[in-house]
């Protein structure tokens, strides 16, 4: 999928985001998945049960589009 305008992201239901509520890093390819892993720590204002389930949403999605994560979010 690449780059995501800003028109695009508008349109993904919230279940492509690693946190929905606040719809940040979105899981919607290989590269986005791994960005997503590489920013986790970079998103404030999510309670830490909003982490564990974001970090799950990374890694069903890492499977889902290949990626091996090299190191797991945390």
């Amino acid at each position: 999928m690449g780059e995501l305008s800003d028109r695009k992201k508008d349109e993904l239901p919230n279940s492509d985001f690693a946190f929905p509520n606040e719809r940040k890093e979105p899981l919607t390819d290989a590269s986005h998945v791994r960005n997503a892993s590489a920013r986790f720590n970079q998103v404030k204002g999510v309670s830490e049960g909003e982490r564990r389930q974001a970090k799950q949403r990374i890694e069903k999605a890492a499977k889902k589009h290949g990626v091996e994560l090299s190191k797991q979010p945390d």
